[in-house]
Parts: structure tokens; C-alpha cells; sequence
């Protein structure tokens, strides 16, 4: 589940809770150009406050209009459509008139989404169906399919579970990536046994584990969901906890360091029972090539590789375009 979508979540909870009309609202279809993909939600309290994003903010205007006039007072589920003459296009500030519809339904108790909201946040995968003809809503434990599925009848969205990222080490590049990933809606777990790393950690919102790296990665059972970066420079830790992150579904896994510690890294690791395809998983130098230097650079290139993958594009700006360094460059553990 994206950020965007947990706090629009989040504020469907506490807006109907407080006992405001709240609506929310999904777009389930588009034709041509439309600013916000399938599946973009959006919620709404009577007064005009607004959660998310449907259309970059043309339809939301019309929407809040309608909300806080009480002229749309709905209490089951209703389609529109927006954009469907060039007069609206214009009008609504749809591209190349490009058209969408939503499906908005008010939100009660009956939505069942404080529930599903808990399934995500314990790694869970839940379905959510919503009956347009009457409003129910059914949750049911989901497997991974189309993220959205509408027929008129039904409105069929598919939540969670929430990306992980596993730092293993606790030193000044990990405080600019857990910062970063944590805004991308990461939950981010630190790693570090050393006691002079970890006791200086002061980032809120972090897990922190003592453990041994690779018993930690053995005991959160890793998903699709996870990615795992080895930043700590001690092949003790750093290898340890490749070879577990490396045989694991994580879609990502990235070690700190030179092409050649890297190269080196693989050698050590094909020691150990592990594939050659699982040590080709591995993504070192880690992040993508943008000539990144200081830390916050390296973080971004990061946190720019591991999204790249998320979202399915190719990796194109890799370290192979990067010209090899004097032998002196290449011993350092920068991954520029």
C-alpha cells in the first residue's frame, strides 16, 4: 500500500469517527490521458477537507463544491464519470481530453476499513469488496492479482502488505536512507549489534535490533514486500545477512562498497551454499549511478534503484557507465 493511500486511509477512519460525513472516492476506470492511475483514492469531509488525490486537484474542486454545499449527500455508492465531452475536459483540466470515473461511497462502520488497515500494518494481504447496489463491504485475505477490479456491481481493491526495508548497520549512510525510506512509506527496521552504532541512533519511527543480522532476517520471514541493504563495511555482518536476504522473495538486496570489494563479496559469498542466480540477485555497488558522493547523495541513489524495481522499469543508469577510477579511487568504499 503507497503512503498517499494509508493517510487517506487514516483520515477515512478518524474523519467518520468523529461523526462528519466523509466520502471516499477511487478512480476505477480511465480513457486517454488521465492525471491519476487507476486505483488513486481520495477522501473528503463535509466541511471541504480532502485527503489524496483523484485528479491533481480539477475534479476535487467540483467535488468539494458538491461535499460542502450538501448538494451530494449520498449514503450508498455512486458512479461518475468526468471528462466526457471536450467542453468537460476543458473544463475539468483533463488532459488531451482524457476521461475518468470514480466510484465514491460514504464511509461508516459498515466500511470496515479500520480493520483492513490493521491487516496491512502486520504485513497482511486483504481484499476489500464493495457491493454498489446496497454498500456492504467484505474483507477477505488477498493474494497478489490485479490491484483493482470494477463491473458496475462490485468495486474490488486488493490492500497491502507494507514495504519493509532492513538496514543492517547503524552508522551515518543509514540515517539518510531510513530518513528517506520512511518517506516513501517504508517501515524500516535498523540492524546493528554494535553497541556504539545503535546507541546513537536517534531517528524516530525506526525499529532497532540488536541481533545478529542474519537470525533477524531469518526471523521476519521476508517477502516480496522487503528489501534489505548491508551497509556496515564488516563482511561479519554484511555477508552474513546477504546470504539469508539472497535466498529469500525480498525484491531487493544491496551492499555498500567498490566494484571491487563487491566482486570480492561474490567470491566469498559462492563459498557458501547459496546459487550463483541468488548472488546475481545482488545489487552492488548499490544504487543507481548518478556520480553521488556524500551520503545524502548515496541515499538518494538508493532509494532511486530500490524504486525503480518496485515499480517494475529497468535500471539503466548502472555502475557499468561509470569510468573505472585509478586503483587508489577503486579501493574506497564509496559506491558513487
Amino acid at each position: 500500500m503507497d503512503s498517499i493511500d494509508h493517510e487517506v486511509l487514516k483520515a477515512a477512519i478518524n474523519w467518520s469517527q468523529s461523526g462528519a460525513y466523509t466520502v471516499l472516492a477511487t478512480v476505477v476506470r480511465t480513457w486517454g490521458s488521465a492525471p491519476r492511475p487507476i486505483g488513486s483514492m481520495m477522501v473528503m469531509r463535509e466541511d471541504g477537507h480532502v485527503r489524496g488525490s483523484i485528479s491533481g486537484g480539477c475534479i476535487e474542486d467540483d467535488l468539494i463544491r458538491q461535499i460542502r454545499s450538501g448538494e451530494y449527500r449520498a449514503t450508498l455508492p455512486q458512479t461518475l464519470t468526468y471528462g466526457i465531452s471536450a467542453d468537460e475536459a476543458h473544463r475539468f483540466g483533463l488532459p488531451c481530453g482524457g476521461t475518468l470515473q470514480i466510484v465514491l461511497e460514504c464511509v461508516t462502520e459498515k466500511s470496515h476499513i479500520p480493520a483492513l488497515l490493521k491487516s496491512v500494518s502486520q504485513q497482511g494481504l486483504m481484499t476489500r469488496e464493495l457491493d454498489m447496489l446496497d454498500g456492504t463491504v467484505t474483507l477477505t485475505p488477498g493474494a497478489h492479482a490485479m490491484a483493482l477490479a470494477f463491473d458496475d456491481q462490485r468495486l474490488v481493491t486488493v490492500h497491502g502488505p507494507r514495504y519493509r526495508l532492513i538496514i543492517v548497520g547503524a552508522a551515518q549512510l543509514s540515517r539518510y536512507v531510513a530518513s528517506m525510506a520512511q518517506s516513501l512509506d517504508y517501515e524500516v527496521i535498523v540492524c546493528d549489534p554494535r553497541e556504539e552504532y545503535l546507541d546513537e541512533w536517534d531517528i524516530e519511527g525506526v525499529q532497532l535490533s540488536r541481533e545478529m543480522p542474519d537470525d533477524l532476517i531469518l526471523e521476519l520471514e521476508l517477502d516480496a514486500h522487503s528489501a534489505v541493504l548491508t551497509l556496515t563495511h564488516d563482511p561479519k555482518l554484511d555477508d552474513m545477512a546477504l546470504l539469508e536476504a539472497l535466498k529469500s522473495p525480498a525484491f531487493y538486496v544491496g551492499a555498500i562498497g567498490s566494484r571491487a570489494n563487491n566482486a570480492k563479496r561474490r567470491e566469498r559469498l559462492a563459498l557458501f551454499d547459496i546459487s550463483e542466480a541468488e548472488i546475481g540477485r545482488l545489487h552492488g555497488p548499490v544504487g543507481m549511478y548518478l556520480g553521488a558522493r556524500t551520503p545524502p547523495e548515496i541515499a538518494i541513489s538508493i532509494l532511486a534503484e530500490m524504486t525503480a524495481l518496485r515499480n517494475g522499469v529497468p535500471v539503466l543508469q548502472t555502475h557499468a557507465l561509470r569510468p573505472h577510477p585509478a586503483a587508489s579511487a577503486e579501493a574506497s568504499c564509496a559506491p558513487a
